[in-house]
């Protein structure tokens, strides 16, 4: 949605649900042909982004200018439910055709690709794809990798991005890769999937720039450590059991890693300290309900209590994070790629210490006057002696630093229902590299519902459209979401607080998308569960032959 009123000066206010308001700012401008001092984007919040908000939120937005502009009144665009699911567009179809080498003890030693991915009539996010499939596929050791990827320009509507686009399509070839093997060479897949994950040393040749230490690479401690706290080998001879006893339900399980690639974004930020000593902030980030006010308003208490006056335990409630303000604020960027969390909060850190070191020399006069300084009358008396208590900064990452690879395991279990068909999620057990959290209670919240909509992705999402290229699935009549019975009866995720990362935000990780990558599980555990029931198939066809012989 969109709402532009005219302002004084021929300027525009557009107030604009985008995740980058610095691009609708820029399209406004263009569209009217005034200058971008003219035009002031303003985005309180954005209630669910998923990339899809990036781009196709700025024809709306330009549109509602344009009307704002000649009628020189204020307008507003609000589209129904329909609208919203038609313009948006889809996940990427895609063909993709692979060979793939190997020994008989399962070892992968060669894999080559070609992926053609359908973009639709025009580019829109369509080039990100490539990188984010090659990235999530190098989740594996393959020896040597080839690929060739094309976007193909069709009659049909343009893609969008939407929640790890690409990552979650190269996560699913990779695992279904590896289950071929696996079925050829007639082993377990769990085996295939265990021999095939990187070394150190393959590690670094895939994600060279982004491998980091070597102590960082958490995957095969998380491995093993899943194995542990889910029980997987007792229960895999369970699951085995079960399949001999009943003939019309199936069970399967599946373990799965990731390791997930992500870019840190610059970030600017503003920290200001009112006169009673509460404080206002500002970031180029925006809120998706991802916690980043969150986090943000905790790292500026924290970098702020440096200081350490008297009356600071409650310095968390006097932090406000206000609305994004496009010329008060400027290079705002993109909020994608779960890591414009950490670059905020490392853009207020920045802001904050400029505060604390400006703060510092007076904190220090009055304590050797009064003993023991409050921080209201350390602010008060800064007012008075005119210190600047604003702060602004730019975040910019180290090329060194600006790649770094996340790392996870899940186990789901499923059974499935041979007469009805229905698939019922038993038990997902999760545990996930997240560096030191910034906030535990946010990153458990990011990671429990980015897996829960994965399983949307590999168990639900049909995005049907007609001949002409139309959209059907318009609705939730059409389009169905996961929904409390999608989630597993038992829901297991822990965090593991891997240690210090010298390069990362107070050593922190992203939660926003890697996780999603994880519900992959639930399709394998799925495809395990009918393949049981094929076997069965199978068995009776043999009887049935062998009792009419």
């Amino acid at each position: 949605n969109g709402e532009e009123e005219p302002d004084e000066d021929n300027c525009m206010v557009v107030y604009s649900s985008s995740q980058c308001p610095e691009y609708v700012h820029t399209t406004v401008a263009q569209c009217l042909g005034v200058p971008e001092h003219n035009i002031r984007v303003v985005t309180r919040r954005v209630g669910g982004g998923f990339g899809g908000k990036a781009i196709k939120s700025m024809p709306v937005a330009t549109a509602c200018a344009l009307a704002a502009d000649r009628l020189r009144r204020p307008v507003r665009i609000y589209l129904n439910r329909k609208t919203d699911m038609m313009m948006a567009g889809g996940r990427h179809p895609m063909k993709i055709t692979y060979s793939v080498g190997f020994k008989s003890d399962g070892k992968i030693t060669a894999l080559q690709l070609v992926i053609l991915i359908d973009a639709g009539m025009s580019p829109d996010v369509s080039s990100i794809m490539p990188m984010g499939i090659v990235g999530a596929l190098k989740k594996y050791d393959w020896g040597a990798l080839s690929f060739d990827i094309k976007l193909c320009k069709t009659n049909l509507p343009s893609k969008s991005a939407m929640r790890a686009p690409g990552d979650v399509q190269g996560s699913f070839i990779a695992e279904a890769v590896i289950e071929n093997v696996a079925s050829i060479l007639s082993m377990e897949v769990d085996t295939v999937r265990h021999i095939n994950l990187h070394t150190p040393n393959s590690l670094d040749l895939f994600y060279h720039h982004s491998a980091g230490e070597t102590e960082e690479y958490t995957l095969p401690s998380l491995w093993d450590k899943l194995a542990m706290s889910s029980s997987y080998s007792q229960r895999i001879e369970i699951v085995k059991d079960f399949n001999r006893r009943n003939k019309w339900h199936k069970r399967g399980i599946s373990r799965v890693p990731i390791v997930h690639e992500v870019s840190v974004i610059r970030a600017p930020g503003k920290v200001s300290i009112l006169s009673d000593g509460s404080i206002v902030v500002e970031v180029g980030g925006i809120e998706l309900g991802q916690g980043l006010w969150t986090k943000v308003k905790q790292m500026a208490a924290y970098a702020l209590s440096l200081i350490q006056c008297e009356g600071m335990v409650n310095l968390l409630d006097k932090v406000r994070v206000i609305q994004s303000d496009t010329l008060s604020l400027i290079q705002g960027g993109l909020t994608a790629g779960s890591t414009t969390s950490e670059s905020c909060c490392q853009a207020v850190q920045l802001c904050c210490s400029v505060l604390v070191e400006r703060l510092t020399s007076l904190k220090q006069r009055l304590q050797q006057k009064m003993g023991s300084v409050k921080w209201e009358m350390l602010i008060r008396q800064a007012y008075m002696e005119s210190v600047n208590l604003s702060a602004s900064s730019l975040y910019v990452p180290d090329f060194a630093s600006m790649r770094y690879l996340n790392h996870g395991a899940a186990v789901s279990e499923v059974e499935i229902n041979l007469l009805t068909g229905s698939t019922t999620i038993l038990r997902t057990d999760i545990v996930y590299d997240c560096g030191q959290s910034l906030n535990p209670a946010v990153d458990l919240g990011q990671i429990e519902g980015a897996f829960v909509q994965g399983i949307g992705f590999f168990m639900l999402e049909e995005y049907t459209s007609n001949s002409e290229g139309m959209v059907l699935a318009d609705s939730t009549w059409s389009y169905k979401i996961p929904t409390v019975d999608t989630i597993p009866k038992q829901f297991n995720v822990e965090i593991l607080n891997s240690g210090q990362h010298k390069k990362r935000v107070l050593s922190s990780k992203a939660s926003g998308e890697p996780p999603l990558l994880l519900a992959v599980s639930v399709h394998c555990a799925t495809r395990a569960a009918i393949k049981e029931a094929r076997k069965q198939l199978q068995c009776w066809s043999k009887q049935l032959i062998s009792i009419l012989g």
